[in-house]
């Protein structure tokens, strides 16, 4: 049978998911960190900080499909894709160090700092970001090697989320501490620095084994050059893509929203100073917020290892759906937990992230199907286009997600290291419940209108494959 052509190696794959685990350094650290790094450390507004997420996403709207296109266009002995990534690699990582890095400078200029490192960090990440995610759709055309490719790729993932949950606060400790301030608390300005340059190097590191160890396989049924505008006029008459970047920005709002907000839940709400309750077991303060969100990534591993099985089960669509329903109940639940209820915000952060793990995996293998449906439908491939989309809502949702947390802090009153006010903590809980859980809700609700199945994909695949061999 036709489907079985495709198949890829076990360390192919792995190389491939390196990629990702490299973007998540820079990714988690900016959704979980970024915002209270410019408020707490940095020392500009939560209000400042959300208008410049939301600026810099305005700025950066058409960057990202204009990438996508230079990428379907580009024609080296490394392939289309690949070249992006050996040439662009540096730079990420020198930018991402620089996004962290704290020059002692007047108020006004720090936030001219800020804007010019996070808009260069945005550009960047899409510049090495849309032509790997499009790497996946000409490593196999196989749906099912897809799906495990993209279980690779997520579980690699969730790996680098495990790095920056478990090690950035202890090693912005730890570096902090060897260039202490005059109260010998540590300089978390210098600890971020160090940290996101030991992140910077790994990443340099493993995308450069993504550009060595994997191949571009498949072939455009036409190799006729595609103009612009008929490249674009085929992007927005793709449905399903329609359809599935609208619910990849609403996952990405519901992640950013949640992971930015979680250091601000402990440490303005649970406000554990000395010691935690866990199971009954004691845990420092300290050591709190790193084990909460080492925990939910970890269960995200597992629910993501089943991801292969359960959607050769019952298929992609009904996996995602599944999976955030139950992550939008989760959510939701932590406004009505007390502040000591601490073992069952643990307990539910491991189901909510066992649950939602497999609908993030699920994304990009569903995008590289809506791929094969362009090239069907319209006889021409546009794969770094279509991948674009993905990479664009991964940062509107990011930076959306960022500007929705810094105007709620404002709104709640919200002044960073102050005591909190009883609106403030309000608003905390708010910002990491029911802000998620709205997003989640409305994916799932437009995901219902999403029709490419599995025996549509076949169908396609074995139509496209019969095509490129009587050529």
């Amino acid at each position: 049978m036709k489907l079985q052509i495709g198949k890829i190696s076990v360390v192919e794959k792995s190389a491939y998911g390196l990629g990702d685990m490299a973007s998540n350094l820079f990714y988690q650290t900016f959704t979980m960190f970024l915002l209270y790094f410019y408020t707490d450390v940095f020392g500009i507004s939560a209000a400042a900080a959300g208008t410049m997420f939301l600026v810099i996403r305005m700025l950066d709207t058409f960057y990202d499909p204009l990438v996508g296109m230079l990428a379907d266009r580009t024609k080296s002995r490394y392939g289309k894709f690949r070249p992006w990534i050996l040439y662009t690699v540096v730079p990420f990582g020198v930018i991402g160090f620089l996004t962290f890095f704290t020059p002692e400078l007047a108020m006004s200029s720090k936030l001219v700092y800020a804007y010019v490192t996070y808009t260069a960090m945005m550009f960047i990440y899409s510049t090495i970001n849309v032509p790997y995610g499009a790497l996946m759709a000409v490593m196999t055309s196989n749906s099912i090697e897809r799906t495990s490719l993209s279980a690779f790729r997520s579980i690699s993932a969730f790996i680098g989320g495990i790095i920056v949950q478990a090690c950035t606060l202890k090693l912005v400790h730890f570096f902090g501490l060897l260039k202490a301030n005059i109260d010998g608390s540590p300089n978390e300005q210098f600890g971020f620095s160090a940290a996101m340059g030991i992140y910077s190097t790994l990443a340099v590191v493993m995308f450069l084994t993504t550009f060595l160890l994997c191949k571009e396989r498949v072939k455009p049924v036409s190799d006729e050059k595609n103009s612009l505008k008929k490249d674009i006029k085929d992007l927005f008459s793709n449905v399903p893509w329609l359809i599935l970047t609208l619910v990849g920005v609403m996952t990405c709002l519901y992640v950013a929203v949640r992971n930015g907000s979680i250091i601000y839940y402990f440490k303005y709400y649970v406000n554990s100073n000395e010691t935690a309750n866990l199971f009954g077991f004691k845990i420092g303060a300290d050591t709190l917020v790193s084990t909460f969100m080492v925990v939910g990534t970890a269960c995200s591993i597992f629910g993501t290892i089943l991801l292969k099985p359960i959607a050769a089960l019952i298929g992609k669509k009904r996996v995602y759906i599944v999976s955030m329903s139950l992550g939008s109940v989760l959510s939701a639940a932590y406004f009505f937990l007390d502040k000591d209820q601490i073992s069952l915000m643990f307990l539910f952060q491991a189901l909510c992230n066992f649950a939602v793990g497999p609908a993030m995996a699920m994304m990009w293998s569903m995008y590289a199907d809506t791929a094969d449906y362009s090239e069907w439908k319209t006889g021409r491939r546009a794969t770094g286009l279509i991948y674009s989309s993905a990479n664009f809502s991964q940062k509107f949702g990011w930076s959306i997600g960022g500007a929705i947390a810094g105007y709620l802090l404002a709104y709640f009153g919200f002044v960073a290291n102050a005591p909190v006010t009883p609106e403030t903590e309000k608003g905390v809980r708010i910002l990491f419940s029911f802000m998620p859980a709205i997003w989640s809700v409305i994916a799932v609700f437009v995901l219902f209108f999403y029709k490419l199945d599995e025996k549509k994909v076949i169908e396609i695949n074995e139509e496209l494959a019969a095509l490129k061999a009587n050529r």
